[in-house]
């Protein structure tokens, strides 16, 4: 294979990168892309998203409508498309790779494989027979009750089939909170679908990031590399703290990378994808995976030489990659605290002024009491440190209505 060849932005040689998604995760994606000289396009569903803010073109769409996406993608004609949320007509981005009109990040059959729990969870338990939770599939409320009944039993897991974020996902303990369960994933989906996975509940220890790299050598041959994993507390299924490395078992470090390596090479492409796992001594159970930088990845714009975003960007360039760490270091997400338009920020010159730390404000145009606007990051000497730095620093940012 040749080298790859990158052009130069807003010229008839620009390599041009269209992100379908352009919130906080996005935004640092266009960042990297742009520092390797690449002219980028941003899209979302609203203005002023994060990364519009940066990106040289930025434009606004239902981008779960087939028709306006197909739009969009023939008018632009970008070099590459890069999916970054889930909500996306992800068939017609098929459609348009198998006509050879775009290429499609990682590829287009991952990008719909991914967007769907049922797609990529059928392809790991039943296709790659890698260790998961008890599961089933229900479109109603009765179908979830019987599952329940019929074997997955109590504590269990309730999630949309489609939805990020921890959105519409919730943990039943008992018969009186199947309803309310039901009634939360139909609210919390990304797209209108009805259906539900319910999920029998793993005793794990803990749960990882391990995000995994597919990226061409400077021979130009596929490699498949990993970062050191990280470790993550959710509320709610919803990431509120990150840190890596997280210590694992040798034994557990191996069977979550040979998991990593079946489903993402399976899935194929190029780029960096972000596998979730819980982990039980040395037992490892495959979660979800996305095929985009993760949020709990975060942190790695503290603590590796390369962070998540530039990882991808390169990837998905055709370019080499290095995915060693730098210092162990951790993260802490900062809420909006409000619901509120143009929101300010007091505080971050104390946040900044605890030792080792940095700050990240997304520059979401609207805030909700939980939705993250921003990051705090620490690095240290261990991961203890380091995750009580972030969230000190985390705490010491003061969202209000301006």
């Amino acid at each position: 294979m040749s080298s790859p060849t990158l052009g130069t932005p807003l010229s008839p040689s620009a390599t041009r990168v269209m992100l379908l998604g352009s919130g906080e995760l996005g935004k640092e994606v266009l960042i990297a892309l742009q520092r390797l000289g690449v002219e980028t396009i941003a899209v979302d569903r609203y203005e002023n998203a994060p990364g519009q803010q940066v990106a040289h073109h930025a434009r606004t769409i239902v981008m779960s409508d087939p028709a306006q996406l197909k739009a969009l993608i023939e008018a632009e004609r970008p070099t590459l498309v890069v999916p970054e949320i889930e909500a996306i007509a992800t068939p017609m981005l098929q459609e348009l790779e198998d006509a050879g009109v775009v290429q499609v990040i990682p590829t287009a059959r991952a990008a719909r494989l991914t967007m769907d729990r049922e797609g990529i969870r059928r392809l790991a338990a039943e296709t790659l027979r890698v260790p998961t939770s008890p599961y089933k599939f229900c479109d109603s409320l009765a179908e979830l009750q019987a599952a329940i009944d019929g074997g997955i039993g109590y504590p269990c897991i309730v999630k949309p089939v489609m939805s990020s974020s921890g959105k519409g996902q919730s943990k039943i303990d008992g018969p009186a909170d199947v309803q309310k369960a039901w009634d939360y994933a139909m609210a919390g989906g990304r797209v209108s679908h009805g259906r539900v996975i319910v999920e029998g509940f793993i005793d794990f220890d803990y749960e990882i990031t391990l995000l995994t790299v597919r990226s061409r050598d400077s021979a130009g041959e596929i490699r498949t590399q990993f970062c050191e994993p990280i470790g993550h507390v959710q509320v709610s299924g919803d990431y509120v703290e990150s840190w890596q490395p997280q210590p694992m078992a040798t034994q557990a470090l191996q069977r979550a990378q040979d998991i990593a390596l079946a489903v993402t090479g399976n899935l194929g492409g190029q780029g960096l994808f972000g596998v979730e796992l819980f982990v039980k001594g040395e037992e490892v159970w495959f979660s979800e995976v996305s095929p985009r930088p993760h949020d709990t990845g975060m942190v790695t714009m503290v603590t590796q030489w390369q962070n998540e975003f530039e990882l991808h960007a390169r990837a998905i360039l055709g370019l080499p990659v290095d995915t060693s760490l730098k210092s162990p270091g951790a993260s802490a997400v900062i809420y909006g605290g409000v619901d509120a338009h143009g929101i300010v920020f007091d505080g971050v010159a104390e946040a900044l002024a605890v030792p080792g730390t940095d700050i990240r404000l997304f520059g979401k145009p609207e805030s909700f009491v939980k939705r993250r606007m921003g990051v705090a990051l620490a690095h240290a000497a261990n991961v203890e440190a380091a995750r009580s730095k972030a969230k000190q620093a985390a705490a010491s940012v003061k969202p209000r209505v301006a």
